[in-house]
């Protein structure tokens, strides 16, 4: 994920070694939190079961197996479609890639115990919080400018 430019700064230098040792050498290319792994495109229901095609099986968003899926090769031909015209796929496919997520969502604290490699899914679930309140204190600092200079 690329830094914002305003905490580019609190990086260190290092910061791609870093993120590099824990995205594949911790984690050796998987997720930290639901497994999947990093640069490939997986089979997924949107709502966080996807395909691992290691297992041949059906995991959820925290990476567990799930049982009482069929294949995804079942699950397309089980969809009613019209003839001539391809039925509304339920599966999508995502390519996965992994970043380095800071978990206290502080971008100085480097440590090691403090970073997880995340995928897109999990990264952004785990920082919605964070997304939020950043937001609010954007659109307040917003109102507050435009009420100074109104």
């Amino acid at each position: 994920m690329p830094i914002a430019r305003e905490h580019r700064w609190l990086y260190p230098i290092d910061w791609r070694e870093l993120s590099a040792f824990i995205r594949f050498g911790r984690a050796k290319g998987r997720c930290e939190h639901c497994q999947r792994p990093h640069g490939r495109h997986v089979l997924h229901l949107g709502d966080g079961v996807w395909w691992d095609e290691d297992i041949s099986g059906w995991r959820n968003g925290q990476g567990r197996g799930v049982r009482r899926l069929p294949s995804p090769d079942a699950l397309l031909r089980a969809q009613p479609g019209f003839v001539g015209i391809d039925p509304p796929s339920q599966v999508r496919i995502t390519r996965v890639v992994l970043a380095s997520a800071h978990l206290n969502h502080d971008p100085g604290d480097n440590r090691p115990r403090n970073l997880a490699a995340l995928c897109q899914r999990c990264h952004m679930r785990h920082d919605a919080s964070e997304h939020r309140r950043r937001r609010w204190i954007n659109a307040f600092r917003m109102r507050a400018i435009g009420d100074l200079f109104a």
